[in-house]
């Protein structure tokens, strides 16, 4: 051992495939996220049709409901983009892939399926 200590990393080339993977992720998810705020947007305007306030009351409870499950999913998406984004600065920093538990790598297959994740499989079970 020569005695210089070696960070363990994936290469450039490698990175550049973990950054390609998460821009398409990024795109999808603001794509998907525009799609439902447009839908809030619609369930927010009241329409004139004139049927529309005799069944208003029926309809406000659904309504409430689906406004709500919208919100909910944009919220998560909202928070899977920056979760994506953060994993986007870590290619930039070349710490991508690296467990921050165990310090080892991230097995790829793990990347290409979970590409925001920053822990290895046995971090994560440790974890519970």
């Amino acid at each position: 051992m020569s005695g210089t200590k070696t960070t363990l990393r994936y290469s450039d080339e490698e990175l550049v495939e973990f950054e390609q993977i998460l821009s398409e992720k990024i795109l999808k998810a603001k794509q998907e996220l525009a799609y439902i705020m447009q839908g809030l947007t619609r369930s927010n305007d009241t329409g004139t049709d004139s049927t529309a306030s005799t069944n208003k009351g029926l309809d406000d409870g659904a309504d409430t409901a689906e406004k709500e499950n919208f919100m909910q999913l944009a919220a998560r998406l909202q928070k899977f983009i920056t979760q994506l984004e953060y994993a986007s600065i870590r290619i930039k920093n070349k710490t991508y892939g690296v467990c921050i538990d165990t310090g080892k790598l991230i097995p790829k297959e793990r990347l290409r399926a979970v590409p925001h994740t920053q822990h290895s499989i046995e971090a994560k079970l440790k974890r519970g």
